[in-house]
């Protein structure tokens, strides 16, 4: 039997296994729940956790804020209770940064009103616990799209803000430069408007502050024109990488991309594809079918084809060539920027009794990339952690933020990975991700802090310098401690 034929029926068999993945994994091993449920599913009897379900914690109680007034006396009553308090948005953080032991948590989902848009101004004034999606309907029908924002709209912009959070655009930094004024409740009970000019050091200290020095109440976001991109998708050696990320950013027309490395085991960090989104001369009143929001459809699918890789090597294969060919095949096609912002799909809704689904986010320099991706490779050849997806982001340098990730303009890789719940699984995956953080070190790189904190203080202090500053800070503004969460415990108190 030649090779070519061997190498047919292994396709097919791959193809038979991922077809009864289908019928038979999903009965027992996914559930499938709407946000709704989800978010319900967080707080029970008590405890509460985020989505990596890895830190259940007993809480005094949860309440919601659904107008200023009612936020003010909910901070004013933990005051004098002397409660600790955390703030909660969709609860997508996965260390800890939206809980605290016998804290009241502070969900603000209800406070999520859309107050002004200004099209002349090209600006949205908004509470802080609308969703992205909310702003993108809001924003639509006057021609107007956001200019930072996650891949998926899913979030609050409060949460957003705390996690100074990056997306697809290449030529805006992070969430923060997008960000004219915000208004916060602090721990006294003053309610202050913060913007670069009048308050620079609580502007910079919020922004990527994990909700600890106060409550955001509502903000004013700069936006932009909603455009039709053409979309161009290819494949770029690795080596090639940075020349070609160098060329993107200098290209005007192109306005928004990402890329993804190979998981898969046959091609494990040998193979990129990227997808361009470059502007076209027609408008949305010329093409009025792209302006309508579109909805994910078919998730399941890609639910299945995540599971069945959760569980399998060939499943990590299959799934890398089938996201291939498909993000290949929208070469050319249309889009508009509204929409190509616009995922609904939440592949943390995944819950499983044994294990879970967990993020870390990486950042190096873009003349480190090669390097960087050689050194990890040799690291993931003789390491066994289960990694799932590498999608691949550019970010400028943005030195505004305290605790700011982006000192020069970087690479983003986010990596998903999947490990058991059982002590030793964490401490297993702990390990494992604190030698890619090393990794990451040496080639000058960063971490991000949204996440399951598996880092060392000491690689804390090394990714972020001036984290003694933001603890002085903290403590400025919020003597007593009264916003607290397990994020800050740790790394504010561990030596």
């Amino acid at each position: 039997m030649n090779h070519l034929k061997i190498k047919t029926i292994k396709r097919v068999l791959c193809i038979l296994v991922l077809l009864l993945s289908v019928v038979f994994l999903s009965s027992y091993s996914i559930q499938r729940y709407t946000l709704a449920h989800y978010q319900d599913d967080l707080y029970e009897n008590g405890v509460i956790q985020d989505v990596a379900r890895l830190l259940p914690t007993k809480i005094e109680r949860m309440e919601t804020g659904k107008e200023e007034k009612q936020i003010v006396d909910i901070i004013k009553r933990a005051n004098e209770e002397h409660l600790p308090v955390s703030i909660s948005g969709n609860g997508h953080s996965q260390g800890g940064h939206t809980y605290y032991p016998n804290a009241v948590v502070l969900d603000m989902t209800q406070y999520n009103r859309v107050l002004a848009i200004d099209p002349k101004r090209k600006t949205i004034h908004v509470q802080s616990g609308a969703t992205w999606d909310q702003i993108q309907k809001a924003l639509a029908p006057y021609g107007l799209a956001v200019k930072v924002m996650q891949s998926q709209n899913i979030f609050t912009v409060g949460g957003s803000i705390s996690a100074n959070i990056h997306g697809r655009d290449i030529h805006h930094e992070s969430l923060g430069s997008t960000i004219n004024w915000f208004r916060l409740l602090l721990a006294d009970g003053r309610i202050v408007k913060v913007d670069r000019e009048t308050n620079p050091e609580l502007f910079h200290h919020v922004i990527g502050g994990y909700g600890l020095f106060g409550v955001i109440l509502d903000v004013e976001l700069q936006v932009t024109d909603d455009e039709i991109y053409e979309m161009i998708s290819d494949t770029v050696p690795v080596q090639d990488f940075p020349e070609y990320v160098k060329k993107l950013r200098a290209n005007p027309n192109v306005k928004l991309a990402y890329g993804r490395i190979s998981t898969a085991p046959r091609t494990l960090l040998d193979s990129i594809f990227v997808v361009e989104y470059h502007q076209l001369s027609e408008t949305l009143e010329q093409n009025e079918s792209l302006r309508v929001l579109k909805h994910d459809e078919q998730t399941w699918l890609t639910e299945e084809l995540l599971n069945f890789s959760r569980k399998t090597q060939i499943g990590k294969d299959v799934l890398w060539d089938l996201q291939t060919k498909y993000f290949l095949s929208l070469n050319h096609s249309k889009i508009s920027r509204n929409n190509s912002m616009r995922s609904e799909s939440d592949f943390l809704l995944y819950k499983n009794p044994n294990n879970t689904d967990v993020l870390q986010e990486f950042f190096v320099p873009i003349d480190e990339f090669p390097a960087y991706i050689e050194d990890l490779k040799v690291f993931l050849d003789k390491d066994d952690i289960n990694l799932l997806n590498l999608t691949i982001r550019y970010v400028s340098k943005d030195d505004g933020p305290a605790l700011s990730y982006a000192r020069d303009d970087m690479i983003a890789l986010v990596a998903l990975f999947n490990h058991g719940k059982k002590k030793e699984d964490v401490e297993k995956a702990q390990r494992s991700i604190q030698e890619m953080i090393d990794i990451t070190l040496k080639h000058n790189g960063t971490f991000y802090l949204p996440y399951y904190p598996y880092a060392t203080k000491e690689q804390l202090i090394k990714s972020y310098p001036k984290f003694p500053t933001f603890v002085a800070a903290k403590e400025k503004y919020d003597p007593k401690g009264l916003f607290m969460n397990l994020f800050y415990e740790r790394y504010r108190y561990e030596e």
